[in-house]
């Protein structure tokens, strides 16, 4: 519970950061799409069309790098806003390269289907094996590799290089890539935001034609809202778990061993005072 209430802590902190998430990410959207319009007649709509697509993605690295920033602690390492949001630019290039590789594998799951269910016996591909469940279990791959291992390993990376550049800390983060509970958070984070919103658009339309328009419109609108609020609070998510490995990584356990010299500490009632060594008259005298 302790990390839950560090999580809403850290949400609550950048409330402004977080907002913008909601607002800013529609808005980059549009430009996207009015780029898509711009004609190209002139000069200046050529140039519009060069320049738009530069003015989004420095929004959008703006937007995320404020936003991971606001959620995690300062510190003497953090880097400047600008170099930081900069790593990000690192980050999409390898998301980009994931989802390139796992569309590919997509489109060849027919084929990977059709030759995994001819090397099975003829019983099994009657019952265990057959064409179906094959690409069942192929197309549930690629989709757990998009939504779910590409964002838990991309997520905490681009989070700490958004902080501390390229002086990434790849202890914590190996440490955060072995903790459950992360994993658990990406895993709830892609079935609310991607699994639920796919069966709002199931079935087929009916009623009158303000009625679709109005439908359409709510199921994009929650669409939208569950996939930014996931966003945002798996990114809080994140902040917490690696803000919890950076102090256990500085603060010693309860039970640890600390060396001090003899004598340094006060002389209280639970010293143990030691005899002093005897002289050579005392001695003498003893004889």
């Amino acid at each position: 519970m302790n990390d839950f209430k560090e999580m809403f802590r850290h949400i609550c902190r950048a409330w402004g950061w977080a907002a913008a998430q909601f607002w800013a990410t529609p808005l980059i959207v549009l430009a996207g799409v009015g780029w898509t319009r711009v004609p190209e007649k002139h000069a200046w709509q050529v140039g519009l069309t060069l320049l738009l697509p530069l003015v989004m993605l420095a929004a959008t690295l703006v937007l995320e790098a404020g936003t991971m920033r606001s959620f995690s602690h300062q510190d003497e390492r953090r880097v400047r806003f600008a170099w930081g949001a900069l790593t990000l630019l690192a980050w999409i290039a390898v998301v980009g390269v994931a989802w390139f590789i796992l569309d590919w594998c997509n489109d060849q799951i027919p084929l990977w289907a059709s030759y995994l269910n001819s090397r099975a016996s003829a019983h099994a591909r009657a019952r265990v094996f057959t064409y179906e469940h094959i690409e069942t279990w192929l197309v549930v791959l690629v989709w757990v590799w998009r939504w779910i291992v590409v964002p838990a390993k991309v997520i905490p990376h681009a989070l700490a290089s958004a902080q501390w550049g390229w002086r990434l800390p790849w202890r914590k983060l190996l440490h955060m890539m072995l903790n459950w509970r992360w994993w658990i958070g990406t895993v709830i984070a892609a079935l609310v935001a991607v699994l639920l919103p796919s069966y709002f658009f199931h079935g087929e339309p009916h009623g009158t034609v303000a009625h679709q328009v109005w439908a359409v419109s709510l199921k994009v609108a929650g669409a939208y809202l569950l996939a930014m609020v996931c966003w945002v609070l798996l990114l809080a998510w994140a902040a917490v778990l690696l803000t919890r490995e950076e102090h256990r990584r500085k603060a010693p356990g309860d039970d640890a061993l600390v060396a001090a010299p003899v004598g340094s500490g006060p002389l209280g009632e639970d010293s143990v005072k030691l005899p002093l060594p005897e002289s050579d008259n005392d001695a003498g005298g003893n004889i």
